[in-house]
């Protein structure tokens, strides 16, 4: 027992250290990429940089090292944020440097200002609003309450499930919206065949609603945060969902469809639906779940109501910060366990537009597009590189890495269009297992194959080809 034990942990440490290496090799290359990239024109006598500041020159090297850090994965998604939180204080913030004047001590503020922006605040408010409807299992009742209302029927049950799914991902993370719809279908899932196909069509259903559910609402998904920080309070919570909910529910509308014709179609298996619906817990609990759905629907109220209360959305996240913190609903051990790491992803999302703003980067590449490019045409490339980018790596981190670069192409022409469609391309990729949380958790339920997910996704990314169009007229 004991060398066998011994093996494993040499194993383990060994596959450990392989890991670490990797991931260190990996940094070490996408370093020199960047260095490459910056360098290399100016060594070979091109002139291609000839017109950048060095400030601007700099930037450009974060903003590759970042995408390529984020692309190969080197290291996790929100410590690349930090790095490059880090790099642009320590080398654009550095007074006398590339960007900051002589005697400017405070200039490296400049790129820690996101983290206590509006946007964070809205997040922020988001996620405890999120964390207390879970803890208090208000999600689960609502979702076993209406599923066992609605779901007479194989095609009704996928629906409800995709339906219920969608909506809890418009004001919940979409990985803790999946995972909860995976468990509360756990009772019908257990009653079917390992090969089932109604199993296959619930557990894609779960994913793409939490995946296009988040398109909904500023605070569904971290993409639309950065373009509505990117937007700097051009749109509020009701305009956003005025926006791009229309194209969220159309997506979810055709996948739904998609998975009815190859799962559902022909009515098939009949499983045994009894979601369970209770609510159980002392007094103490009971008055949780009240604080809990009073709150909530204050704080969505005031959200929607935006342009008729005059409050700002991120100041109304204020709301469920407080409420619940002083009603004793979310605790410190609570706060600890918020999603920080996207918080922090976020952050540096933002802080990355900032340094490409100030340093004149963005207008360099604006500099670069030619004048008869319209606006439409920029967001259609731009959008078909969020979708190609977001089934690859964090869609956050391709978010925060096309939003500022895209938008500073727009000119003086308003960037919205080509800012949401980023944001909304980037939460429709879903054509792999990796491409999102919500697939890789159905993914581990092993009812799915890679290639269930296949069709679906390249539904959704050919629906963008219709996203676009409305988004123009909405915008208008």
């Amino acid at each position: 027992m004991f060398m066998d034990t011994r093996a494993q942990a040499k194993r383990l440490l060994g596959s450990f250290e392989r890991t670490e290496r990797q991931g260190m090799l990996k940094t070490l290359g996408c370093a020199l990429l960047a260095l490459a990239v910056v360098f290399l024109p100016g060594i070979l006598g091109s002139e291609i940089f000839a017109t950048l500041p060095p400030g601007a020159m700099a930037s450009l090297g974060i903003m590759v090292f970042a995408a390529a850090l984020w692309v190969t994965e080197a290291m996790p998604a929100f410590a690349v944020a930090l790095l490059v939180i880090g790099l642009q204080i320590a080398i654009l913030g550095n007074p006398g440097g590339v960007w900051a004047p002589e005697g400017d001590t405070k200039a490296w503020t400049t790129f820690v200002e996101p983290w206590s922006s509006p946007t964070m605040w809205l997040f922020l408010g988001g996620f405890v609003l999120a964390h207390g409807c879970s803890k208090t299992q208000l999600d689960k009742w609502l979702a076993g309450m209406v599923l066992g209302r609605f779901a007479t029927s194989p095609a009704k049950l996928v629906a409800s499930v995709m339906a219920i799914t969608f909506l809890f991902s418009m004001f919940m993370s979409n990985t803790a919206t999946a995972a909860m719809m995976i468990a509360v279908t756990a009772p019908v899932l257990a009653g079917l065949p390992k090969e089932s196909r109604l199993a296959k069509g619930l557990v894609l259903a779960v994913a793409a609603g939490a995946n296009l559910g988040g398109i909904g609402t500023i605070i569904g998904t971290p993409p639309n945060a950065i373009a509505a920080g990117q937007l700097q309070g051009k749109i509020d919570f009701m305009k956003w969902m005025a926006i791009a909910l229309p194209p969220a529910l159309l997506l979810a509308a055709a996948v739904y469809l998609l998975i009815w014709r190859i799962y559902l179609r022909g009515g098939g298996e009949k499983p045994a639906i009894n979601l369970d619906s209770s609510l159980e817990g002392d007094a103490r609990q009971k008055r949780h779940r009240i604080t809990v759905m009073i709150v909530f629907a204050v704080t969505v109220a005031m959200w929607m109501g935006e342009s008729l209360t005059g409050i700002p959305s991120p100041v109304v996240s204020f709301i469920p910060i407080v409420a619940l913190a002083v009603s004793g609903v979310i605790g410190a051990r609570d706060m600890r366990v918020l999603p920080w790491d996207v918080l922090l992803l976020l952050a540096g999302g933002l802080s990355l537009g900032v340094g490409v703003e100030v340093t004149g980067l963005a207008q360099w590449f604006a500099s670069l597009v030619p004048g008869n490019l319209g606006i439409l045409s920029i967001a259609a490339v731009f959008s078909l590189l969020g979708l190609f980018l977001s089934n690859l790596m964090s869609n956050t981190a391709a978010a925060a890495l096309l939003i500022p670069l895209a938008s500073s192409l727009a000119g003086d022409a308003d960037p919205s269009l080509i800012i949401i469609s980023i944001a909304i391309s980037c939460s429709a990729a879903m054509a792999l297992p990796i491409s999102t949380p919500p697939n890789a958790i159905a993914h581990s339920t092993e009812r799915l194959s890679s290639g269930d997910f296949l069709l679906p996704g390249l539904l959704a990314a050919a629906g963008m080809a219709l996203v676009l169009p409305w988004l123009a007229f909405a915008l208008r």
